[in-house]
Protein backbone atom coordinates (compact mmCIF):
# COMPACT_ATOMS: atom_id res chain seq x y z
CA UNK A 1 0.00 0.00 0.00
CA UNK A 2 1.86 3.44 -1.22
CA UNK A 3 1.30 6.02 1.01
CA UNK A 4 -0.54 7.80 -1.13
CA UNK A 5 -3.24 5.21 -1.03
CA UNK A 6 -3.24 5.82 2.65
CA UNK A 7 -4.04 9.27 2.54
CA UNK A 8 -6.32 8.70 -0.26
CA UNK A 9 -8.44 6.39 2.18
CA UNK A 10 -8.08 8.15 5.10
CA UNK A 11 -9.16 11.32 3.44
CA UNK A 12 -12.41 9.41 2.57
CA UNK A 13 -13.51 7.53 5.74
CA UNK A 14 -12.92 11.08 7.77
CA UNK A 15 -15.15 12.99 5.43
CA UNK A 16 -17.68 10.41 5.96
CA UNK A 17 -17.21 10.58 9.75
CA UNK A 18 -17.49 14.39 9.86
CA UNK A 19 -19.17 15.73 6.96
CA UNK A 20 -19.43 19.28 8.95
CA UNK A 21 -16.11 20.56 10.49
CA UNK A 22 -17.16 23.64 12.75
CA UNK A 23 -14.25 25.68 14.35
CA UNK A 24 -14.09 24.12 18.11
CA UNK A 25 -13.39 27.33 19.48
CA UNK A 26 -15.97 30.15 19.84
CA UNK A 27 -15.81 33.02 18.27
CA UNK A 28 -17.70 35.91 15.98
CA UNK A 29 -14.89 37.03 13.87
CA UNK A 30 -11.21 37.27 12.67
CA UNK A 31 -10.05 38.87 15.69
CA UNK A 32 -11.95 37.07 18.13
CA UNK A 33 -11.34 33.68 16.50
CA UNK A 34 -7.21 35.13 16.58
CA UNK A 35 -7.19 35.61 20.11
CA UNK A 36 -9.46 32.43 20.92
CA UNK A 37 -6.84 30.43 18.79
CA UNK A 38 -3.78 32.53 21.00
CA UNK A 39 -5.65 31.15 24.00
CA UNK A 40 -5.56 27.60 23.05
CA UNK A 41 -1.99 27.13 23.12
CA UNK A 42 -1.60 23.95 25.98
CA UNK A 43 -5.24 23.78 27.00
CA UNK A 44 -8.61 22.63 25.70
CA UNK A 45 -10.45 24.07 23.51
CA UNK A 46 -13.80 23.62 26.29
CA UNK A 47 -11.45 25.84 28.47
CA UNK A 48 -10.95 28.35 26.17
CA UNK A 49 -14.55 28.75 25.13
CA UNK A 50 -15.53 28.88 28.99
CA UNK A 51 -12.93 32.06 29.37
CA UNK A 52 -13.35 33.84 26.62
CA UNK A 53 -17.24 35.34 26.67
CA UNK A 54 -16.37 37.36 30.10
CA UNK A 55 -12.81 38.27 27.92
CA UNK A 56 -14.77 39.23 24.68
CA UNK A 57 -17.25 41.66 26.85
CA UNK A 58 -14.60 43.67 27.85
CA UNK A 59 -11.91 43.07 25.09
CA UNK A 60 -13.94 41.80 21.81
CA UNK A 61 -12.29 44.61 19.06
CA UNK A 62 -8.47 45.34 18.81
CA UNK A 63 -9.05 48.78 19.79
CA UNK A 64 -10.39 47.38 23.44
CA UNK A 65 -7.83 44.67 23.41
CA UNK A 66 -4.77 47.63 22.74
CA UNK A 67 -6.35 50.07 26.03
CA UNK A 68 -6.47 46.60 28.45
CA UNK A 69 -3.75 46.49 30.82
CA UNK A 70 -1.90 43.26 31.40
CA UNK A 71 -3.46 42.49 34.85
CA UNK A 72 -6.67 42.77 33.91
CA UNK A 73 -6.41 40.37 31.43
CA UNK A 74 -4.92 38.12 33.13
CA UNK A 75 -7.64 38.49 35.99
CA UNK A 76 -9.72 37.54 33.32
CA UNK A 77 -7.81 34.29 31.88
CA UNK A 78 -6.44 32.85 34.70
CA UNK A 79 -7.61 29.59 34.77
CA UNK A 80 -5.44 28.87 31.75
CA UNK A 81 -2.15 27.99 31.04
CA UNK A 82 0.78 30.22 30.34
CA UNK A 83 -1.91 32.94 31.53
CA UNK A 84 0.74 35.47 32.18
CA UNK A 85 2.59 35.38 28.51
CA UNK A 86 -0.60 35.09 26.83
CA UNK A 87 -2.17 38.57 28.66
CA UNK A 88 1.11 40.10 27.65
CA UNK A 89 0.79 38.91 24.20
CA UNK A 90 -2.94 40.11 23.75
CA UNK A 91 -2.13 43.34 24.79
CA UNK A 92 0.46 43.60 22.65
CA UNK A 93 -1.64 41.59 19.67
CA UNK A 94 -4.00 44.44 20.21
CA UNK A 95 -1.63 47.57 20.42
CA UNK A 96 0.32 46.44 17.17
CA UNK A 97 -3.28 45.91 15.13
CA UNK A 98 -4.35 49.45 15.78
CA UNK A 99 -0.99 50.71 15.40
CA UNK A 100 0.24 48.75 12.24
CA UNK A 101 -3.04 47.67 10.50
CA UNK A 102 -5.48 49.97 11.25
CA UNK A 103 -7.08 47.89 14.09
CA UNK A 104 -7.82 45.32 11.11
CA UNK A 105 -6.59 41.25 11.62
CA UNK A 106 -3.86 41.20 8.18
CA UNK A 107 -4.71 38.78 5.55
CA UNK A 108 -1.38 37.05 5.16
CA UNK A 109 0.91 34.30 7.15
CA UNK A 110 3.76 36.83 7.09
CA UNK A 111 2.15 40.14 8.94
CA UNK A 112 0.00 37.49 11.14
CA UNK A 113 3.23 35.72 12.76
CA UNK A 114 4.77 39.25 13.45
CA UNK A 115 1.94 39.91 15.97
CA UNK A 116 2.91 39.01 19.37
CA UNK A 117 2.21 35.74 20.67
CA UNK A 118 1.19 34.35 17.39
CA UNK A 119 3.06 31.50 15.32
CA UNK A 120 2.83 29.25 12.47
CA UNK A 121 0.10 27.26 13.75
CA UNK A 122 -2.23 29.95 15.04
CA UNK A 123 -1.34 32.22 11.87
CA UNK A 124 -2.46 29.07 9.79
CA UNK A 125 -5.83 28.72 11.72
CA UNK A 126 -6.73 32.32 10.80
CA UNK A 127 -6.13 32.09 7.54
CA UNK A 128 -7.43 28.90 7.18
CA UNK A 129 -10.60 29.54 9.31
CA UNK A 130 -11.30 33.25 9.13
CA UNK A 131 -9.93 33.85 5.58
CA UNK A 132 -10.71 30.44 3.39
CA UNK A 133 -6.91 29.98 2.35
CA UNK A 134 -6.23 26.94 2.27
CA UNK A 135 -3.67 25.85 5.27
CA UNK A 136 -3.00 22.48 7.02
CA UNK A 137 -2.44 23.74 10.91
CA UNK A 138 -0.15 20.76 12.66
CA UNK A 139 -1.30 19.98 16.31
CA UNK A 140 -0.53 17.46 18.49
CA UNK A 141 -3.17 15.48 17.24
CA UNK A 142 -2.76 15.79 14.08
CA UNK A 143 1.18 14.94 14.20
CA UNK A 144 0.18 11.89 16.03
CA UNK A 145 -2.03 10.77 13.99
CA UNK A 146 0.20 11.42 10.66
CA UNK A 147 2.82 9.15 11.86
CA UNK A 148 0.70 6.39 13.20
CA UNK A 149 -0.88 5.85 9.81
CA UNK A 150 2.58 6.41 8.19
CA UNK A 151 1.73 9.75 6.03
CA UNK A 152 4.59 11.23 7.85
CA UNK A 153 7.61 10.28 9.76
CA UNK A 154 6.75 12.89 12.06
CA UNK A 155 10.06 14.38 13.10
CA UNK A 156 8.71 17.67 13.06
CA UNK A 157 6.00 19.88 13.43
CA UNK A 158 7.14 21.41 10.21
CA UNK A 159 7.39 17.93 8.21
CA UNK A 160 4.33 17.04 9.29
CA UNK A 161 2.53 19.88 7.53
CA UNK A 162 4.85 19.40 4.23
CA UNK A 163 4.09 16.15 3.86
CA UNK A 164 -0.21 16.27 4.46
CA UNK A 165 -0.14 19.10 1.77
CA UNK A 166 1.89 17.11 -0.28
CA UNK A 167 -0.77 13.78 -0.02
CA UNK A 168 -3.78 15.82 0.35
CA UNK A 169 -5.78 17.73 -2.11
CA UNK A 170 -4.90 21.70 -1.61
CA UNK A 171 -8.81 22.18 -1.46
CA UNK A 172 -9.07 19.82 1.36
CA UNK A 173 -7.01 20.82 3.53
CA UNK A 174 -9.35 23.12 5.90
CA UNK A 175 -11.81 20.89 6.58
CA UNK A 176 -9.33 18.00 6.99
CA UNK A 177 -6.87 19.63 9.21
CA UNK A 178 -10.14 20.10 11.72
CA UNK A 179 -11.39 16.35 10.51
CA UNK A 180 -8.16 15.04 12.07
CA UNK A 181 -8.29 16.87 15.02
CA UNK A 182 -11.97 15.41 15.88
CA UNK A 183 -11.05 12.12 15.28
CA UNK A 184 -8.10 12.10 17.54
CA UNK A 185 -9.85 13.45 20.29
CA UNK A 186 -12.52 11.14 19.72
CA UNK A 187 -11.08 7.70 18.33
CA UNK A 188 -7.33 7.50 18.22
CA UNK A 189 -6.63 9.30 21.11
CA UNK A 190 -2.27 9.22 22.62
CA UNK A 191 -3.44 6.62 25.48
CA UNK A 192 -6.57 4.89 23.82
CA UNK A 193 -4.64 3.71 20.62
CA UNK A 194 -2.16 2.15 19.82
CA UNK A 195 -1.54 2.54 16.15
CA UNK A 196 -3.97 -0.48 15.52
CA UNK A 197 -7.00 -0.33 17.88
CA UNK A 198 -9.12 2.85 16.43
CA UNK A 199 -11.15 1.98 13.02
CA UNK A 200 -8.97 3.87 10.84
CA UNK A 201 -5.29 2.23 12.24
CA UNK A 202 -6.66 -0.97 12.77
CA UNK A 203 -7.94 -1.31 9.07
CA UNK A 204 -4.90 0.82 8.07
CA UNK A 205 -2.96 -1.82 9.57
CA UNK A 206 -5.28 -5.13 8.79
CA UNK A 207 -5.59 -4.86 5.42
CA UNK A 208 -3.99 -2.16 3.89
CA UNK A 209 -0.09 -2.72 4.30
Amino acid sequence: MTKQERADYVGKELAKLYPETPVPLDHTDAFTLLVAVVLSAQCTDKKVNEVTPALFAEAGTPAKMAKMTEARVLTLIRQLGLAPQKSKALVGLGKMLMAKHGGQVPRTFEALEELPGVGHKTASVVMAQAFGVPAFPVDTHIHRLAKRWKLSPGKSVEQVEKDLKRLFPEDSWNQLHLRIIFYGREHCTARGCDGKTCGICGRLNRVLN
